[in-house]
């Protein structure tokens, strides 16, 4: 149990400390909503060369008549983390709760020094909230991205619709720059816009990759040698078959796919290996318990021997030391 309650001064600075984090976390979601849901942000307007082959690929359709829709995706890296997170980690609380070691550790775990919360409710909203961070991250990282570079789709060109003629593209090399060269639907026309990185190569990524870390690092239980394996790498295959997919219906090219891969994966990692230290939470053994084991833990003290060469080693110099003090005496 905890030694003591927490001082006037440790509640103010715990307090201090927890209102900072909700207003990042605060910031961080109106940023990632300001850059998906308003045009508050301009996307470049990149341009292209007449008849360009590289954006003439077929148009199949909206987002939602896509193999992966948006809904799809969203639900995935969004409901799939919680509920495996919070299954596991209620699953690890009990087999704990049933142990015989259970007495032995604190039933409590001091979070900022204020409140004292089970492990189970401080571990699953620690990890979920640091994951929820990087996924609204990870998302203004995508869009960020597209606006500066307004890189063309692979379809830019079907839904542009431009007019060759009054363009002047009778020269196959003349390369048009003014946004009133399109003539299709200016919400197709945006969309074509943006695909550098690719947003759905890097969420996907990043729940994948954060749980296969979260998966390896905490379930320790005999038989899982291979099962983990096999979840995390399904895991990534379905992040894999993503960004594919992405490209096979000529939405993103192999650039944008990978460049999101990239930023999902760069993200994912620091957040696991700086920020919840791969999943490690604090020792729930307190110290008095190993301050009173200490005691009867039976010592066996060696004493140090030493060898004959030492010995002989040692007896050379002390002889030498010996006739040099003599010889200064003489002198």
């Amino acid at each position: 149990m905890p030694s003591k309650p927490p001082s006037r001064k440790e509640r103010r600075k715990w307090f201090t400390s927890l209102t900072g984090e909700l207003v990042i976390m605060a910031g961080t979601v109106m940023l990632a909503y300001y850059f998906e849901y308003t045009d508050t942000f301009n996307v470049h307007v990149q341009g292209f060369f007449c008849y360009d082959t590289t954006y003439t690929k077929p148009y199949l359709g909206p987002e939602d008549s896509s193999a992966v829709p948006p809904v799809l995706l969203y639900a995935a890296v969004a409901g799939l983390p919680t509920l495996l997170i919070t299954v596991t980690e209620t699953v690890l609380f009990l087999v704990q709760y049933t142990s015989k070691e259970f007495d032995r550790l604190e039933k409590t775990v001091a979070t900022g020094d204020c409140c004292y919360l089970n492990p189970l409710v401080r571990r699953t909203f620690r990890f979920l909230g640091v994951y929820t961070f990087g996924l609204f991250t990870v998302d203004i990282f995508v869009n960020a991205g597209q606006v500066v570079t307004g890189n063309l789709a692979p379809y830019f060109l079907t839904v542009c619709k431009p007019n060759y003629t009054a363009l002047g593209c009778q020269q196959a090399l003349r390369y048009i720059s003014h946004q009133e060269a399109c003539t299709g639907n200016q919400d197709d026309i945006l969309r074509a816009r943006k695909t550098f990185p690719s947003k759905e190569a890097a969420l996907s990524v990043y729940a994948a990759l954060y749980l296969a870390m979260y998966v390896t690092c905490t379930v320790q239980a005999k038989g899982t040698r291979l099962a983990k394996p096999v979840l995390s790498l399904g895991l990534m295959c379905l992040a894999f078959l993503t960004g594919l997919n992405r490209v096979a219906e000529y939405r993103n090219h192999w650039s944008d796919v990978i460049a999101g891969f990239i930023i999902g994966t760069a993200i994912a990692t620091f957040l696991v290996v700086c920020v919840v230290h791969n999943f490690k939470g604090k020792l729930l053994l307190s110290e008095e318990s190993l301050v009173e084991q200490q005691p009867n833990t039976a010592m066996l003290n060696i004493g140090q021997v030493e060898s004959p060469l030492e010995k002989y080693i040692t007896s050379q110099v002390g002889a030498a030391q010996q006739s040099t003090l003599l010889i200064r005496i003489h002198f």
